[in-house]
């Protein structure tokens, strides 16, 4: 080991991040401990990798003295417990010490007075900002500018619209936004959340405490909306939109602009929609890829999709995931027409309550699909099953037993809860 050279440590190190690895290694040698200095670009403290009896105050000595051993920080992620409540000079030292090299900063650390990141880490080279259990005050476009930075992630995060907006803007260049269980601060009884980008790329928004989310955006990819109740939602862009998944919302009006002719993959679940109508919203994404509409119940009598309207409207789609639904007595996504889903070699069927018709209705999806290779039953089986429900699940066993041996070349899985 005495023979290694510094250079070679260093690549050796470059593969740790956790703190207390990296404190069981700076304690080999002299050697060891310049490699850490000159060579350690990644830090991970977590409160969850050091003893439960250690104070809060030998937890800010040891990442003090941690952090002041090296030199070129480039990532750096601090996570510690919310029974421990730092000092903000210590935190500001770890910062104001790495700012000129940080490239990635994750930041979980309830501080005393609160410790504004922005404003230590506004103007250098971080690329990636992900801040959890935080408060964010008065924000400065002007003077906490963030020209590097491409990622951004606020998760259980306090924040007003506007300065929500302004953080957004003082980002030129950036690709990627998470909002996670945002506490969005307002007087307004009608809370509005306006997001104007020209660079971002993909947008992750769950629980969010607003009305309404208009995202002014020409280069949005990925949109990926969970856990909502909203009054508005309305995408302004170019039509660059590929990755449409919406999961647990509720939405009196959404538009996503109607240029569609992007969109690959659109994955919905647990959605209410009130206007316009889901389908038509999607209906001209001629390129879809793959589909998915997972406990989506359309009001409107008209808008019942059957296969046929899915396999003329999306020519190229090769996965195809829908359950079982029925709403006054009429059947989603019923065995309408006869023009095959050509393309289709992953098929999701499944139910929430089961029905004596669900076996009928997988034979005949599998037969619009010629050339399938894969089939996958989802199934909801209750505890306290009845009589009825007991024979149907058995004939409907029964049935797939007969199935698989007339499509032997269809691997065919269930995943049952």
């Amino acid at each position: 080991m005495e023979h290694l050279p510094v250079e070679v440590i260093g690549n050796i190190l470059a593969h740790l991040s956790a703190a207390r690895d990296v404190m069981v290694a700076s304690g080999v040698c002299r050697k060891w401990r310049t490699a850490c200095r000159k060579h350690l670009h990644s830090l991970s403290f977590n409160s969850d990798d050091f003893p439960r009896d250690m104070t809060t105050r030998q937890l800010e000595i040891v990442i003090t003295q941690t952090i002041f051993q090296t030199m070129g920080l480039q990532c750096l992620s601090i996570h510690i417990d919310r029974i421990h409540e730092f000092s903000a000079a210590p935190v500001i030292a770890w910062l104001m010490y790495t700012r000129e090299t940080l490239r990635s900063l994750s930041y979980n650390v309830r501080t005393n007075p609160n410790v504004n990141i922005l404003e230590k880490c506004g103007r250098q080279k971080l690329e990636v900002l992900d801040l959890d259990h935080n408060t964010i005050t008065g924000v400065e476009p002007s003077y906490q500018r963030f020209t590097c930075l491409k990622s951004l992630s606020l998760r259980h995060v306090s924040i007003s619209a506007l300065d929500l907006s302004l953080l957004v803007a003082a980002c030129p260049k950036i690709e990627s936004l998470a909002l996670d269980f945002l506490e969005v601060v307002t007087s307004d009884p009608q809370s509005t959340m306006e997001l104007t980008s020209h660079t971002l790329k993909s947008l992750f928004a769950k629980s969010v405490g607003v009305d309404k989310i208009i995202l002014d955006t020409d280069n949005l990819e990925v949109l990926n909306l969970n856990a909502l109740n909203l009054d508005l939602f309305e995408l302004i862009g170019k039509g660059t939109l590929k990755h449409l998944k919406i999961d647990d919302v509720s939405v009196t009006h959404m538009d996503i602009g109607e240029s569609t002719d992007h969109l690959e993959v659109v994955d919905v679940s647990n959605f209410t929609i009130v206007r316009p109508k889901l389908y038509s919203m999607i209906s001209r994404a001629s390129n879809l890829r793959m589909l998915r509409f997972w406990g989506v119940v359309f009001d409107d009598e008209d808008e019942i999709v059957d296969s046929e309207t899915i396999a003329v409207s999306f020519p190229l789609l090769r996965h195809l995931s829908l359950s079982y639904e029925l709403r006054d007595g009429l059947l989603h996504y019923s065995l309408q027409g006869s023009s095959p889903l050509e393309n289709v070699s992953v098929l999701e069927l499944g139910w929430t309550v089961i029905s004596e018709h669900f076996g009928p209705w997988v034979f005949g999806m599998i037969e619009r699909c010629p050339n399938l290779k894969k089939l996958v039953i989802h199934g909801v089986l209750s505890e306290a099953k009845t009589r009825e429900e007991r024979q149907m699940l058995a004939s409907f066993t029964s049935f797939i037993v007969c199935l698989m041996r007339k499509y032997v070349h269809v691997d065919v899985q269930f995943e049952y809860e």
